[in-house]
């Protein structure tokens, strides 16, 4: 079953419209929520007036922060010393507002015509305050601040190196500054969440999240009860993207209405709100400086990056922390020093957002090794191949404190270069260059590496007296699947067909404890734990087996489904005989009361490593300036392939996001922090027209890691896409002495840089 295309199990109710999210769940007596939101970026509160909205039809009550007295969301992971209590994200504002979009009160009706039309009736009454809304701006020590208990906007800085200078004896030395944009993370369904309150005090909770027992903790913790008081439930996900990784202000808000109104409450964002309310991504800038030998081996690397954070740094620590444990790339590099700060800016917050970290990294070092393979004189893939870190040199501890595992980096990209037809393409370039045609032609580079499932994760397997298998896990599908990836590596364990595995999963009150789904890791611990645990049961079910035929364990084996004795199957038994068995009083004397059960947590404290080589092939319009993606070939290591199938459908949806950030996407904000796209009229998403067919392969190399071996990837294709259309536009663009552009390469923005290169 490992390493097999299976059709995924989970679509079906997907494609036939019977899936059910969170807008969609039917509860009688369900009361609706519509959030007052600030219009200005920064400013002070000077009053709420709600007395109109109150008496408006359908109103069941209109709520600020002194009404419900909620406290606040710590950042996570915390930075050290602990959580800053001056900076907790208030689930409502109360004495200041940060960001437009901020929710200051609340509006509860009993239908959602009349909360809207109510909402509209709140007067909200602020002072404008200072705003620095550009990062770098916001990081001088005269900028206005966020938080005068903090004293600056600088929320964090960190430092790695290897000391002294990194580019002592390099020869030759590129620099460039390099814009990472902020672009928004736009999930098919926005946030949603349905709060029901129970006759025993406690709560159920519907919530479209990638990680239900984080969501559990925050609202106990938030609303006084103990955690078993509060059930999380996660019904279909229209998309995450590490955006619905943690908990929101307003599911904490929701859920604290229903127990107060005892009433049903539900609130689901219009997509107006989603793109000014949920998190962010990306947002850095970044100053590089890249040395080397004449003949292209690397020396060093200095760098200055600057993470815009936005309002409060609730989750950007993720992002901010996983660019800087990438900063030594999949190169060999001797020496470096990367200064980090993190910088709070009145605008939405930033957090996760597929790759979370990875692609700012694989950015800043590909644009760089393009740059210098410009001014040495070399072919990109020249200069890769010779810094490329080779297998021999892995496992490996790099200078910024990342533990590599295992990978064939050199090979990865060898593998691209052949897919593609690389010496082919280039022959193309240099005679559509001869004929000065008006369709240019780039090609565009990226090798990378990026790290996947660091923690732990939960996972119990249960056979049920009619032979049916029962996987619990503390991983959250939303997409994944998981329900096909999971099963299979309970079917490769204990033999049993695929539709014998049911899965348990996204319910707090029927998983004891998990993680959840987010940073490429439920292959690899939540697949983990499935095989930890079938393994255990199947040691408890070959005891169980011999004792019963009267045979040596090591006798007993899996066949068809069935466990017999080795080579005689006629003494065999199915799983619902042996369910039966574990449950007689001989079977219990010798496995115990839980029968054909166990539980398993698996961790990695160190994560796993993947990488890859992707190229993309771009024409440019050197009239309009429009740049198209002709072809991308993507060759990925994630270790052992549970599900080509999967597998390939997560890399087309990273390659998918990946090319978007570097052609369309950009959240943009004027100078008072007003954002400039807030419906998908402005924020520009390109749908499949826009994107090429995608060539991709494989090149694994199993971790050590996990007892599957595998790596993670739902993020990979991001990570490279990116920086890959970016080199291969800015390669059509280099003849006419365009040195680099920052993304996204709208028509608009190659249009001027090639007017600008052809002044005398």
């Amino acid at each position: 079953m490992i390493g097999y295309p299976v059709q995924r199990l989970e679509d079906e109710p997907l494609l036939r419209g019977q899936a059910r999210y969170v807008a969609d769940l039917a509860v009688p007596g369900t009361v609706h929520a519509v959030f007052v939101r600030s219009p200005l970026a920064h400013a002070r509160v000077r009053g709420i007036g709600v007395d109109e909205a109150a008496k408006a039809p359908g109103v069941l009550g209109v709520f600020g922060a002194e009404d419900l007295g909620l406290g606040g969301l710590d950042e996570w992971p915390p930075p050290p010393g602990g959580p800053r209590a001056a900076l907790r994200r208030p689930c409502l504002a109360r004495d200041r507002v940060r960001f437009v979009g901020e929710a200051l009160a609340v509006v509860v009706a009993e239908t959602e015509a009349q909360a809207v039309d109510a909402a509209e009736l709140v007067e909200v009454d602020l002072e404008e305050l200072p705003a620095a809304v550009d990062p770098v701006a916001a990081a001088a020590e005269d900028a206005p601040v966020l938080f005068e208990e903090l004293g600056s906007n600088v929320a964090r800085r960190e430092v790695v190196s290897t000391g002294g200078d990194p580019l002592e004896g390099a020869e030759v030395v590129v620099s460039a500054r390099l814009v990472d944009q902020r672009v928004a993370a736009v999930p098919l369904e926005p946030n949603g969440t349905l709060a029901v309150p129970e006759d025993d005090g406690g709560l159920t909770l519907w919530v479209s999240a990638q990680a239900p027992f984080q969501v559990r903790a925050a609202v106990a913790g938030l609303l006084g009860l103990a955690p078993e008081a509060v059930r999380v439930r996660v019904p279909a996900v229209g998309g995450g993207f590490g955006a619905k990784g943690g908990a929101y202000p307003e599911q904490v808000v929701v859920a604290a209405l229903a127990r107060r109104l005892r009433r049903p409450v539900r609130h689901v964002e219009t997509r107006s709100e989603n793109l000014v309310a949920m998190s962010q991504g990306r947002g850095q800038v970044q100053e590089v400086t890249l040395g080397a030998t004449r003949d292209g081996r690397l020396v060093g690397l200095r760098a200055r990056t600057l993470t815009d954070m936005g309002a409060y740094p609730w989750r950007g620590g993720i992002p901010f922390r996983t660019a800087l444990l990438m900063a030594a790339g999949p190169y060999r590099v001797p020496n470096l020093t990367v200064e980090a700060l993190g910088v709070l800016t009145p605008t939405t917050p930033i957090g996760p957002y597929r790759g979370a970290g990875r692609p700012e990294a694989a950015l800043m070092w590909e644009r760089a090794m393009d740059l210098l393979a410009l001014e040495l004189g070399l072919d990109p893939a020249e200069l890769r191949r010779r810094n490329l870190l080779r297998p021999d040199e892995l496992p490996r501890q790099t200078p910024s404190g990342a533990a590599y595992d295992s990978g064939d980096y050199p090979g990865a990209l060898e593998a691209v270069l052949a897919l593609a037809d690389y010496e082919g393409l280039r022959e193309e370039q240099a005679r559509r260059r001869r004929e000065r045609a008006r369709w240019q032609l780039g090609i565009g580079l990226a090798c990378f590496v990026e790290v996947s499932g660091t923690g732990e994760e939960y996972g119990a397997l249960r056979v049920t007296p009619t032979g049916t298998v029962e996987l619990v896990t503390g991983s959250s599908p939303h997409g994944q699947g998981h329900a096909t990836t999971f099963a299979q590596v309970v079917a490769a364990t204990l033999g049993v067909p695929l539709e014998q595995v049911r899965l348990v999963a996204s319910d707090t009150g029927l998983v004891p404890r998990g993680t959840g789904t987010f940073g490429s890791r439920s292959g690899q611990l939540g697949g983990g734990a499935a095989k930890l645990a079938a393994d255990e049961v199947l040691a408890k079910a070959k005891a169980l087996a011999a004792a019963h035929l009267e045979a040596a364990v090591e006798d007993i084996e899996v066949a068809e489904g069935r466990l017999q004795v080795a080579g005689v199957p006629a003494r065999s038994l199915d799983w619902a005989e042996l369910a039966a068995l574990a449950e007689a009083p001989e079977g219990r004397a010798l496995l115990g009361p839980e029968g054909l059960f166990a539980e398993a947590d698996a961790a990695q404290p160190e994560g796993t490593y993947p990488n890859g080589a992707h190229l993309a092939v771009c024409e440019v319009d050197l009239e309009t300036g429009l740049a198209r993606v002709t072809r991308v070939v993507a060759v990925d290591d994630c270790g052992t392939v549970i599900n080509p199938r999967v597998v390939a459908g997560q890399v087309h949806g990273g390659l998918a996001q990946g090319i978007a950030q570097a052609l369309y996407e950009e959240v943009r904000f004027d100078e008072s922090g007003q954002p400039l796209g807030t419906t998908l009229a402005e924020y520009r998403v390109p749908s499949a027209a826009e994107l090429p067919s995608f060539e991709t392969a494989e090149h694994p190399v199993p971790t050590p890691r996990n007892p599957l071996g595998a790596k993670g990837v739902g993020e990979s294709g991001t990570v490279g896409a990116t920086p890959a259309v970016v080199n291969a536009v800015l390669d059509a663009l280099a003849p006419y002495g365009v040195r680099h552009l920052d993304p996204p390469l709208s028509p608009e923005r190659i249009w001027q840089a090639l007017r600008a290169a052809a002044r005398p």
